[in-house]
């Protein structure tokens, strides 16, 4: 017992050097994000010295935190560009998804069951999970952009597809840029390059919005600096809180056997539930300090509200206010890790013809890593997705009759969706297969089985009918949903033209 809590304090320690180390460079990033907007603004120089600047920065900042295994960075992205040089471009999408998740799964492996399983120890594989995300990402964007035709993409991929191959140095500046090369989060090719060309909404600009296009030119948006210090003492905050509860509510506690045979059954949701809320404000505060670094040097503009002022969450990666108060699991998956579920949607879900929930969560369990907590997690999460859809599309309607019934129905669907989220999120934090495995016994796999007879037992309307449902809605509600019935109307609109 003693030598393992002396491990565990060992581990913590290590955990909390490298997270000064981790967090003196994001400090550094934000400073030189600010003078990379000042003095390295599109309008000062050209896009091949931004280029330079952008990727030297980055790869400096990599070898200070991770050493000599930055340089697998390189060897993953040299790797994969060489491939799109070679093959044709009908199918290097294919090549650069199984040879980046694999160069990543094999780091992942020899990281985790070599070195250091379950240990704090710096994790290199870290920024290489988005720079796989980015590889595979300006993969199918090519692909989309000079092998499909134009009338068979959606709207989506229209608009980020690349119809010209990247250069060395362009593919390099994308994945191993300094604002994000710690922390990313991913972006898309077309995205990143407008922004280092100065002309940021220049392929999201519809026809129909001339006016704000004219509008961006006339005055191009600079980032607030409140608004980055908001998100820099956001983030901070949540260190701070995390730092401060993280060890009053462990979650191995769910699993320890006086825990599981002296508290009452009502109790363990409760403590489940603020034990895995405690290990939430370290993603916050990783994300949202990376979302800032991103603004203060001019990327993530959004276009403009409706009152004119711009908006700032291109490429923010998380809702804090929406995932605590989620009140379905979409809601919360939407809120959460937003650049990843769009890569997953974009590489996977969309393009998937057979089970594509299924083949999405699995592939975001690959990309994850290889410890066996993780696919036990999103297995878990094929069927509380499905069991939350069949809920919402069968139920909710009930609830729909009057503001008291819709109230009734959010409390209810709030406190499901959080244990439902912990519930399935466990595995992930335990890692092991073991103590996973007694945890959800100790629940008597409950949700697991409740899940799966919701699923079996309601109906659920096939996908593309649901998407028609669901546009036809937005454009009826569009009080609930701006930002999608924006988008949605905005699609319909190219359609009649």
């Amino acid at each position: 017992s003693v030598s393992t809590d002396s491990k565990g304090d060992t581990g913590l320690l290590e955990w909390g050097f490298k997270t000064v180390n981790f967090v003196v460079c994001q400090l550094c990033a934000l400073l030189s994000a600010f003078w990379f907007r000042l003095f390295l603004h599109p309008s000062k120089t050209s896009p091949f010295i931004r280029h330079v600047v952008a990727t030297l920065l980055g790869l400096y900042f990599a070898l200070f935190c991770f050493g000599w295994y930055a340089l697998h960075f390189l060897v993953q992205s040299g790797l994969t560009y060489g491939i799109m040089i070679l093959t044709g471009v009908e199918h290097m999408h294919k090549y650069c998804l199984v040879v980046a998740l694999s160069y990543l799964s094999l780091c992942q492996i020899t990281r985790v069951y070599v070195f250091d399983y379950g240990m704090y120890t710096a994790d290199f594989t870290g920024p290489m999970m988005v720079i796989t995300q980015k590889i595979t990402s300006i993969a199918f964007e090519i692909h989309d952009g000079m092998a499909r035709k134009e009338e068979h993409l959606t709207p989506g991929q229209k608009i980020l597809a690349i119809r010209r191959m990247p250069s060395l140095l362009e593919y390099f500046s994308y994945n191993c840029n300094f604002m994000g090369i710690l922390a990313g989060p991913t972006c898309s090719y077309n995205d990143y390059i407008a922004f280092i060309e100065g002309d940021p909404r220049r392929h999201r600009d519809q026809e129909a919005d001339r006016k704000s296009q004219s509008k961006l030119k006339q005055a191009e948006p600079s980032p607030n600096v409140g608004r980055v210090i908001r998100k820099v003492a956001t983030s901070f905050f949540c260190l701070l809180v995390f730092l401060s509860v993280c060890k009053v509510f462990p979650v191995e506690r769910n699993i320890d056997d006086d825990f599981i045979a002296n508290t009452p059954f009502y109790a363990q949701p409760v403590y489940l539930y603020l034990s895995m809320l405690t290990t939430r404000p370290k993603y916050y505060f990783v994300w949202t300090l990376a979302d800032a670094i991103n603004n203060a040097a001019g990327f993530g503009f959004n276009g403009y509200d409706a009152d004119g002022s711009p908006r700032w969450d291109l490429i923010s990666n998380l809702r804090i206010l929406n995932i605590e108060l989620a009140t379905s699991f979409k809601v919360f998956l939407d809120n959460w890790n937003i650049q990843t579920a769009h890569w997953l949607k974009r590489v996977c879900y969309e393009r998937c013809p057979y089970h594509p929930t299924a083949a999405t969560f699995i592939l975001s369990a690959m990309w994850h890593g290889a410890y066996p907590g993780y696919y036990l997690t999103f297995l878990t999460g094929i069927v509380v997705t499905l069991a939350a859809r069949a809920v919402r599309h069968n139920v909710r309607p009930h609830f729909l009759q009057s503001p008291t019934h819709k109230l009734v129905y959010d409390v209810i669907t709030w406190a499901a969706t959080q244990i439902a989220i912990c519930y399935t999120v466990v595995p992930f934090v335990l890692l092991s297969i073991g103590p996973s495995m007694k945890f959800y016994r100790s629940w008597y796999f409950s949700l697991h089985i409740g899940c799966i007879l919701l699923a079996v037992a309601l109906p659920v309307k096939p996908r593309h009918l649901r998407v028609k449902d669901q546009q036809k809605n937005l454009l009826q509600d569009p009080v609930q949903h701006p930002v999608e019935a924006r988008d949605t109307d905005r699609s319909q609109k190219e359609k009649t033209t």
